[in-house]
């Protein structure tokens, strides 16, 4: 299972990660096993940052762990948030259009909009986190928004047939899978108290909002609209954290 892992990690981070040949379809979709272990990773890796910004001016705190994350991801997710806007606004209710405006490397004005309000609300969070040096929000904010990409792919179906998502889909340990998305939020609450219970519901809620209007658009899934659930969950929980 190091390969699944390394995998997640070479995926979801830019963490150097060595991988010694190209990872077969099994591997890859076994890695999905892996997100919410990535997600508490990454939370981890900001938290602890944050706390070495501790003493700097919250506002510039904020803005530097931000940049932060988005150094540590890669902008993955926000380029499917981008595109995934890009093809709702321009798709104009086809799902053939918005299909076809997902796969345009080019980002539209939707994409650059929807990039600007999800930094700039993630920036507001965390200057709030970081004035009460509350730092558990951020946990549940990167593990519960990968852990929901287990459970996309388990309810959703993949609608690209030769697409990035196409091995985890094919390939993802379903049972095992199942046992880790109730797992782990269960295990978050029990280690941080059960006063964070909301933050789960603010997630799931999240998801089924954004999962109904995947299946009403394109019946069903792609990496883009994966991306763009991780980061609407992420600033979903860190804004029902501080409000």
């Amino acid at each position: 299972m190091i390969e699944p892992f390394l995998i997640a990690v070479q995926f979801l981070t830019r963490l150097p990660v060595p991988l010694s040949a190209l990872p077969k379809a099994k591997a890859i979709g076994y890695s999905l096993s892996f997100y919410p272990l990535i997600g508490l990773l990454i939370g981890s890796l900001l938290s602890g940052f944050g706390w070495l910004l501790c003493d700097a001016p919250p506002m510039v705190a904020a803005a530097l762990l931000l940049a932060g994350w988005v150094l540590l991801t890669g902008g993955l997710h926000l380029d499917g948030l981008a595109d995934s806007a890009d093809a709702w606004i321009g798709g104009m209710g086809n799902t053939e259009k918005t299909l076809a405006i997902m796969k345009d490397p080019n980002c539209g004005p939707a994409g650059v909009t929807a990039i600007t309000l999800g930094l700039l609300l993630k920036f507001a969070a965390l200057h709030s986190l970081f004035i009460s040096q509350e730092w558990i929000p951020l946990l549940y904010a990167t593990l519960l928004a990968r852990t929901l990409i287990p459970l996309l792919f388990l309810t959703t179906p993949y609608v690209r047939s030769h697409g990035l998502g196409t091995p985890l889909a094919a390939q993802q340990p379903r049972h095992l899978n199942v046992l880790i998305i109730t797992a782990t939020p269960s295990l978050m609450l029990w280690m941080t108290g059960f006063g964070y219970f909301w933050l789960v519901m603010t997630a799931i809620l999240v998801f089924i909002l954004l999962r109904a209007m995947m299946m009403q658009r394109i019946q069903g899934t792609t990496g883009d609209t994966a991306g763009a659930l991780i980061e609407v969950t992420e600033t979903g929980v860190l804004l029902a954290a501080v409000v």
